[in-house]
């Protein structure tokens, strides 16, 4: 089932008036008809139902839809991960976004490192988390989220570690530290309602001096197991283990 995201401004009653890019989708891609069914989450945040619409009529430039029932159902994680992506390589970050969106992530920062390859002009910068931004809706849309996760601008790390201050959990994987608390306890620590940020590395992880910056401002380095990560797959093996703490094991 096609699943969107509108804004609250596009509701009117029962009524749903789609517009914009979802309309081509809809009639020519999909080749949907008046009667078949479409679920809908509202751009506002704060609204986690999904909607469930039948499309009434459509035209060259708008879908009429009207409300069939609310499915008061949140899918989305228990805890509000931040994820601060080394830059990779090549279109390895757009993987990263589409992935890691689909298993729960609620905002990606972009992180300029010492050992990014990838150096962004600040003239194609903005047009980069556009599509980094884009990518990020038809993830969640795919994967029916309640919200759409936002991609930020890129961050240097010193402003990626002052941003996540804030946050109740702070982790970054690196597996060369073995002081400090114990990854499962760090992990079982991990409470309903939490803001959890994540630092991963690019591909030739992170520089020792952005490791003890981390350190220095409250950020606990954890393993995750015996083998080395790559950058792409790191993000989401956090996410996998708080989607086990969080909601499997519980259930």
């Amino acid at each position: 089932m096609l699943h969107i995201f509108a804004d609250p401004s596009a509701v009117h009653g029962d009524q749903l008036t789609v517009t914009g890019n979802e309309v081509n989708h809809i009639k020519n891609v999909l080749r949907m008809k008046p009667g078949d069914e479409i679920s809908v989450s509202s751009t506002d945040s704060a609204d986690t139902n999904e909607y469930r619409y039948g499309i009434v009529e459509i035209s060259d430039d708008a879908v009429v839809c009207s409300l069939r029932f609310v499915k008061e159902a949140d899918v989305e994680l228990p805890v509000k991960v931040t994820l601060f992506q080394g830059l990779p390589k090549a279109d390895k970050m757009e993987w990263i976004i589409q992935k890691c969106v689909k298993l729960g992530v609620a905002e990606i920062v972009p992180v300029k490192t010492a050992r990014s390859v990838v150096k962004l002009e600040p003239a194609k910068q903005v047009k980069k988390v556009e599509r980094w931004q884009a990518i990020a809706e038809s993830a969640a849309g795919q994967s029916r989220r309640r919200i759409v996760p936002t991609v930020r601008e890129p961050m240097s790390m010193k402003e990626a570690t002052e941003y996540a201050s804030g946050l109740d959990v702070r982790i970054i994987p690196y597996e060369l530290s073995e002081d400090g608390r114990s990854t499962r306890e760090i992990f079982e620590s991990v409470r309903p309602g939490d803001s959890v940020a994540v630092f991963i590395g690019p591909e030739g992880g992170f520089d020792p001096a952005e490791v003890t910056m981390c350190t220095e401002k409250g950020i606990e380095p954890v393993t995750l197991g015996r083998r080395i990560l790559r950058t792409e797959t790191a993000g989401m093996t956090v996410l996998s283990w708080l989607i086990y703490l969080m909601e499997i094991r519980k259930a």
